[in-house]
């Protein structure tokens, strides 16, 4: 391994926790003594969890220093024995404080991303659910409209300007709403509209607007202005807004 692969890696911390095993802190070792910025990085680390344990210490009170040294000096005066300094036990309580710190954070940060995740996906299903929604209700409306027992359909047929396209109007004939499927006409080109007309007395009359390029969702049946009667009902391609009377080539059209 390189030099920075052995640094980025955690086993340097987890030498100096004493918490490597055998071979681990062999190998750990050996590369100090190969890599002077293992070795560096190595003093770097126990020099931070010793200025930790320093700066995090709790003094002990006096009555327990004073019987702690008691302790010390009767065990002194049974048979000498090696003591270790006070310090080296704060050391390794600083010690197991940093696992247990890196431990909480290694856990809340997994937590927290499968937290992110799981809202993700569940704003993700509420987004489909509310598309699903609109699209149900767009074709119970639809439906509604095709159904209705006052309907009448009436064919637009194509024309010479387009002999493949088609579009059906639905005529309620209890109140003069008009209701005009045009999915299947071709797609306007950009900065053209295809414009609605009832045919009144030999005369066009406008009937609004269609919308017929696809935007993410499926065409709807549009409802367009009522007449009070009509003879029949044309389309015509037209510039983007309409015209007050038919500039452009008639597409479909038929008899009511």
């Amino acid at each position: 391994m390189k030099a920075e692969e052995i640094i980025s890696s955690g086993i340097l911390e987890t030498y100096v926790l004493g918490l490597a095993t055998p071979q681990q802190m062999a190998e750990v070792e050996a590369w100090a003594q190969e890599y002077p910025q293992v070795k560096a990085e190595l003093n770097a680390i126990e020099e931070s969890m010793q200025q930790y344990a320093f700066e995090h210490a709790i003094a002990p009170s006096t009555s327990v220093k004073e019987k702690l040294l008691q302790q010390v000096n009767q065990q002194k005066e049974k048979e000498p024995v090696p003591v270790k300094p006070v310090y080296s036990i704060w050391k390794y309580i600083a010690a197991a404080s940093v696992v247990l710190l890196l431990g909480s954070i290694y856990f809340n940060w997994t937590y927290y991303n499968q937290l992110k995740k799981s809202e993700n996906e569940l704003t993700q299903s509420k987004e489909a659910l509310a598309k699903a929604n609109n699209k149900l209700n767009s074709m119970n409306d639809d439906m509604a409209v095709v159904k209705n027992k006052y309907s009448r359909t009436v064919s637009l047929d194509g024309l010479e300007a387009s002999p493949d396209a088609a579009a059906k109007v639905f005529w309620m004939k209890n109140s003069g709403e008009v209701f005009v499927d045009a999915s299947n006409l071709p797609a306007a080109p950009q900065g053209m509209q295809y414009q609605f007309w009832g045919i009144v007395d030999g005369k066009p009359v406008d009937g609004g607007m269609l919308v017929t390029s696809k935007t993410g969702s499926e065409y709807r049946i549009q409802k367009m202005k009522s007449f009070g009667k009509a003879e029949a009902f044309a389309i015509t391609l037209e510039k983007e807004g309409g015209n007050p009377t038919p500039q452009g080539k008639m597409y479909v059209m038929g008899k009511l």
